[in-house]
């Protein structure tokens, strides 16, 4: 254990500032919009706290073990993560929330499968794409790598298209950074342009609502324009200083739907105002800048790699919850990382930050 002190003076420790400051504020959201008359000590705000704990404790267990500990486990790891998205379907264990059957009841707790499993998407693709050398770099090599990515995003999406693109977004950052020829990405982009009319015929009924309330963003009929028209609401109401610390109205009277979750955005700049909003949106930036330097100097391409996915993942999945929250993109279930409710988001977001540790202590030794 004398090792852990001198690898975390050798870590990049602005890293982990940025997620620690977002899940406080989190934290902070989540006991205002589900407060009661007696206590803002709720079970959401106690789940969110312990797992921000068990978070720091996976933290610190990654950076030690190292990330090439975990990507001379590809295979298991596959294995594993096969199981856990396919979990869903086993009667009495998988349930549906939100219209999506997404999660494992544990009787005490949900759990979220898609969760850890990007994380250990992002070990797997950066283990295959490290090995094939230069190969993912031409359209063939490009294509076996979607293969090999195929079996995730196909399970995934079915249940939940939002979880699905950010899967696609993590295996784009990661085989852009693996050396992608510029021509390559001009044709998978068109290909992936062409197909979205194809994917709409294919979603689940509340998806395509979705999708539609997003082309009619006038019809407050359509379910997701009601959600959308209500988070605007909320955002604006809070003007340059917002309301103050649990005085929002929105979420805490029910006009917002998951206002812990999907909204939290809305709601914490309902009570913060557009400096607070501007707060969440600069921490992520800096978050990310860190992340790219990390990529940047990292000792090996398996390095490189694991910090381009965690790059990916954070910034679409906070790219499309803020913009969602302001109606420029479509409803989905993404949450925003560290700050939305959700105990197996934040391990799992913790856990990415434990790798992209791991990747910056090592860089300097």
């Amino acid at each position: 254990m004398n090792k852990f002190p001198q690898l975390f003076r050798h870590c990049n420790r602005l890293v982990l500032v940025a997620p620690v400051a977002l899940s406080a504020a989190g934290i902070a959201a989540i006991a205002s919009v589900s407060r009661t008359d007696k206590t803002f000590l709720t079970r959401e705000v106690i789940i969110q706290s312990v797992a921000l704990v068990i978070g720091l404790i996976l933290v610190s267990v990654i950076t030690y073990a190292g990330y090439r500990y975990f990507t001379d486990l590809e295979k298991p790891i596959y294995i594993f993560s096969m199981i856990l998205l396919l979990s869903v379907y086993v009667p009495g264990l998988g349930t549906s929330l939100y219209g999506s059957r997404s999660w494992i009841d544990l009787g005490f707790i949900t759990i979220q499968p898609s969760e850890p499993v990007k994380i250990f998407f992002i070990i797997l693709m950066s283990s295959y794409l490290s090995r094939c050398g230069d190969s993912p770099a031409k359209a063939r090599g490009a294509a076996a790598a979607a293969l090999y990515a195929m079996p995730f995003i196909l399970i995934v999406t079915k249940e939940d298209f939002g979880s699905g693109c950010v899967f696609c977004a993590i295996w784009i950052f990661m085989v852009f950074c693996s050396g992608l020829e510029l021509r390559t990405i001009c044709r998978l982009a068109l290909v992936f342009v062409s197909l979205i009319p194809i994917a709409y015929f294919f979603m689940a009924g509340y998806q395509k609502d979705r999708i539609d309330a997003f082309l009619k963003p006038g019809d407050l009929s359509l379910p997701g324009n009601y959600q959308v028209w209500n988070a605007k609401v909320a955002a604006g109401s809070g003007g340059l200083f917002g309301k103050g610390f649990m005085q929002g109205t929105q979420g805490a009277l029910g006009f917002l739907p998951v206002p812990e979750s999907d909204f939290i955005f809305a709601s914490f700049v309902e009570e913060t105002g557009f400096f607070g909003g501007m707060l969440i949106i600069g921490l992520f930036a800096f978050f990310l800048f860190e992340t790219l330097k990390i990529a940047k100097y990292a000792e090996d391409l398996q390095g490189t790699l694991i910090a381009a996915g965690l790059a990916g993942m954070f910034f679409f999945q906070a790219f499309e919850n803020i913009a969602m929250n302001m109606g420029l993109m479509p409803v989905t279930g993404i949450t925003l990382p560290f700050v939305s409710c959700g105990g197996s988001s934040l391990i799992s977001a913790m856990m990415g930050v434990g790798l992209l540790l791991s990747v910056s202590c090592r860089q300097k030794l």
